[in-house]
């Protein structure tokens, strides 16, 4: 099981590859990479900010219970911070389990905590101003099923 919260890029197809060789005993492997979104095409970057040590912990503990809850046999979890342009990578999770089922509804449950409930402060900068990004209900709502 690995957490990572950095700041600088990964290359996804790499860390699957890595993430992939070293597991033994999968059935499969299923892996997610978010990018930043520029709806509307106003973007013009993302900060996101955290609290070290305290986001690591709390992502940690979502990971531990993905593994326990679907028996993988690894997970993986990295997220970024700071400045982000849009079209970047801000994270990726990849979970790898004795079937596909638990390995896509491992990986799920860990994109639907990562993006409600993971301690992340995220302010988008927009042609017409900066905000703070608010949660959304839809995030909420998608956590009602676990």
């Amino acid at each position: 099981m690995r957490v990572a919260v950095q700041s600088g890029a990964f290359d996804a197809g790499a860390e699957v590859s890595a993430f992939s060789a070293g597991v033994r005993g999968a059935g499969a492997v299923v892996s997610f990479t978010g990018l930043v979104r520029d709806e509307g095409g106003r973007l013009s970057a993302m900060e996101i900010e955290h609290y070290p040590g305290m986001t690591e912990k709390a992502i940690a503990g979502m990971v531990e219970e993905a593994v326990a809850r679907w028996s993988l046999v690894d997970a993986l979890v990295i997220h970024r911070h700071g400045r982000l342009m849009p079209g970047e990578a801000i994270m990726m999770v990849a979970t790898a389990g004795l079937h596909r089922g638990e390995a896509f509804a491992a990986a799920e449950f860990l994109m639907d905590y990562l993006k409600s409930r993971a301690p992340f402060w995220k302010k988008e900068f927009a042609t017409d101003g900066a905000e703070w990004v608010a949660a959304k209900d839809a995030d909420e709502d998608a956590l009602k099923r676990w």
